[in-house]
């Protein structure tokens, strides 16, 4: 399942909120770092597995425009970026036309950690055992 994924946060005028997070922070508890994309108000990281905790922080930030912040991710079984907005506080995942998320069966342990599912065409057979039901109930991000 995914391992690797990229991670591009855009959001206008938000260059205070995310320079904490363009340095390393162990304390953190997604690990990594973002580096800004030049002439647009944006950032990428590429993850590999540590990244579950990523979402509330963000979430968490004091953005000047919420409403405005995409987080655009893709994992490595992907069929493109996904697309998650602010809504009420917290980041959703905004539906994109022909493409659904599919979900792999629960792990057996925790010792796994959680994933985010596969963001496939819709006309894409599903592997056997995913869903488009999430079976995992630990945040992937």
């Amino acid at each position: 399942m995914s391992r690797l994924a990229e991670v591009i946060v855009l959001a206008p005028f938000a260059g205070e909120v995310m320079e904490p997070l363009t340095r390393p922070d162990d304390s953190r508890d997604w690990g990594g770092r973002f580096e800004p994309l030049y002439h647009v108000d944006g950032w990428v990281s590429e993850f590999n597995r540590r990244r579950s905790g990523l979402f509330r922080h963000l979430e968490s930030l004091a953005w000047p425009n919420p409403a405005s912040v995409q987080v655009l991710i893709h994992d490595e079984e992907d069929d493109c970026f996904g697309l998650w907005m602010i809504q009420d506080g917290v980041l959703t995942e905004v539906s994109l036309p022909g493409h659904r998320r599919l979900h792999p069966p629960a792990p057996t342990t925790e010792e796994c950690p959680p994933e985010p599912g596969l963001l496939w065409r819709t006309e894409t057979t599903a592997p056997p055992g995913f869903s488009t039901e999430r079976q995992d109930p630990r945040p992937a991000w």
